[in-house]
């Protein structure tokens, strides 16, 4: 197993006044050919929208784009007539397919803090699709709770799923000291998104910190003193 670091002060940043986001790879004007994604996974921003604000209606396609709020509330409205309000402990996944236009603000009074992510379909030209559901009770159980995923054994689990059966996307809400294992699998992503915690072999990483694990064979990451959040993508190219 190989284990890369990223800490979040390494990340490219696009700030302006109503707009704080860090990118884990490659996006928009900030181009580093050695980090355009890693496995399946192209886009993964930690964003802070301010109250009042946010993205305008915008056009995607062929991409499979879940995302997961922190704090605050997100409203997600779409050409295809798809309206939600996303807030922490639900999942939310939008298919673009062939094509499709959204806009995401931040109608509340206070900032909303988000981590989006994009991956590849399977299929290219599907139809447009969105789904979204509840998991805040299932988080209480402080193991990995597979919450977006196309990979064939979490078929009937998975919160919600996507056109990618190579991927899945698991969440954990860990009280101090309490361990979780993470996927045996070719490629895991694992983002620190609230908290502390130690990752087996490589370390102590903080809020907004990832590990890029090759060929992973299973490490223990344990929450520290303060309890952590954890986004982990298992996948297989």
């Amino acid at each position: 197993m190989s284990v890369d670091i990223r800490r979040a002060a390494d990340r490219f940043r696009t700030e302006n006044e109503w707009l704080h986001s860090h990118h884990s790879f490659s996006f928009g004007p900030y181009y580093d050919p050695a980090n355009v994604g890693f496995g399946l996974l192209l886009v993964h921003n930690d964003e802070i929208v301010a109250p009042g604000t946010g993205f305008d209606t915008h056009p995607h396609q062929d991409l499979e784009i879940v995302t997961w709020v922190l704090r605050g509330a997100l409203v997600h409205q779409d050409s295809e007539g798809h309206n939600g309000i996303v807030y922490p402990g639900l999942a939310q996944r939008m298919s673009a397919g062939s094509g499709i236009q959204h806009s995401e603000k931040n109608d509340a009074g206070e900032p909303v803090r988000y981590v989006q992510m994009w991956v590849r379909p399977d299929e290219v030209d599907l139809p447009p699709s969105y789904q979204q559901a509840e998991v805040y009770d299932a988080l209480s159980t402080g193991e990995l709770v597979p919450i977006a995923s196309g990979l064939p054994k979490h078929a009937g689990t998975t919160a919600i799923h996507i056109n990618q059966r190579g991927a899945g996307l698991y969440a954990a809400r860990l009280t101090p000291g309490a361990t979780v294992e993470l996927p045996t699998a070719p490629y895991v992503h694992l983002f620190v998104a609230l908290g502390t915690i130690t990752l087996e072999a490589a370390g102590e990483l903080n809020t907004s910190d990832a590990a890029r694990l090759i060929a992973s064979d299973g490490p223990r990451a344990t929450a520290g003193p303060e309890g952590a959040e954890i986004l982990v993508w298992e996948m297989r190219p």
